[in-house]
């Protein structure tokens, strides 16, 4: 299997829920589930990997709190080169409804100051060499994310094929964050994106020709994928063909992270050589399991086959 390394965004979320109707000002409400965990986009990936039974590296930070102490205890040695920042710990209060979907309050926190040193003092560029880095929560790493360039080039010096999920944008989809993320996309050899993302960034409502507008921005080669929640994922491969796979269906728990945990069972296919249709099958069915458990299931490392996925 290449190597893999996740770089983005770790933070505390603390889930409660299911919360019908929404409490109108000044009241309070009791719910029967509250969840105390990591989090984030890239916290949330490398969960996955872990229960996987994948081996790679992570890049983040923390703030200087018990919360930051927590997370890092968390990742044990993978999170020994993380900094410490003098903020409180990004935190994340995700409030659940009955249909699955949830709605979150986030603070600021340390994410803001994730820089490019941090980094490269947490990877080894010469050990991921040939392999993949998850690079996500663009939107939310301001330090990190205004040094991209240097980080491609980084990775372009050792071979290592980023993988981008950006996440939605705080201020949306205006037209200065989709022209960055259209040059971020030109120094990345995969996207992965939900459904809404990819039409909106591409100004096209069919999620084939979404994907096919947004592979039109990358190098030659690249991989395009669109997750479309229960009606799976699409992706189109290096040579164009396009591909896709069915969710299995399944009562929904908690959607929380269902994205970031198909990318992680995703590029761990991936990265073991599997071609696209076996990776998308890998994403979907990790993801389903992953929402539809309590406590949170993925399932066990991915089997040697994961079955034919319609093209």
């Amino acid at each position: 299997m290449c190597p893999l390394a996740v770089i983005g965004n770790v933070n505390v979320d603390l889930i409660l829920g299911p919360a019908e109707p929404w409490p109108k000002p000044g009241t309070e409400i009791i719910v029967d589930h509250d969840e105390l965990r990591v989090g984030g986009a890239a916290g949330n990936a490398a969960l996955a990997l872990d229960a996987l039974g994948v081996d790679f590296e992570i890049a983040a930070n923390t703030g200087t709190d018990e919360f930051g102490r927590w997370l890092r205890e968390s990742f044990g040695s993978r999170a020994e080169k993380w900094p410490i920042r003098p903020e409180g710990t990004t935190l994340s209060v995700g409030i659940t409804h009955p249909d699955g979907e949830r709605t979150f309050f986030t603070t600021r926190g340390h994410l803001p100051r994730f820089s490019l040193a941090d980094v490269l003092a947490a990877l080894d560029g010469d050990r991921l060499s040939g392999g993949y880095a998850l690079l996500c929560g663009s939107f939310l790493t301001d330090d990190l994310t205004r040094d991209y360039p240097a980080l491609f080039d980084w990775a372009d010096s050792h071979g290592i094929t980023l993988a981008l999920d950006t996440g939605w944008p705080l201020d949306g989809w205006t037209e200065a964050n989709r022209q960055a993320t259209r040059g971020w996309l030109s120094r990345c050899g995969c996207a992965l994106l939900n459904e809404v993302e990819s039409t909106t960034l591409s100004g096209r409502s069919d999620p084939v020709e979404a994907a096919r507008e947004i592979k039109h921005h990358m190098p030659e080669g690249a991989i395009v994928v669109v997750k479309r929640g229960p009606a799976g994922a699409i992706g189109i491969d290096a040579d164009g063909t396009v591909v896709s796979a069915a969710a299995p269906s399944v009562k929904v728990v908690d959607t929380i992270g269902a994205g970031d945990v198909f990318n992680a069972a995703f590029l761990a296919a991936l990265a073991d050589g599997r071609p696209l249709a076996d990776c998308l099958m890998a994403g979907t069915r990790v993801a389903s399991r992953a929402i539809s458990t309590l406590p949170r299931s993925y399932g066990g490392p991915l089997p040697a086959t994961t079955g034919e996925a319609a093209s």
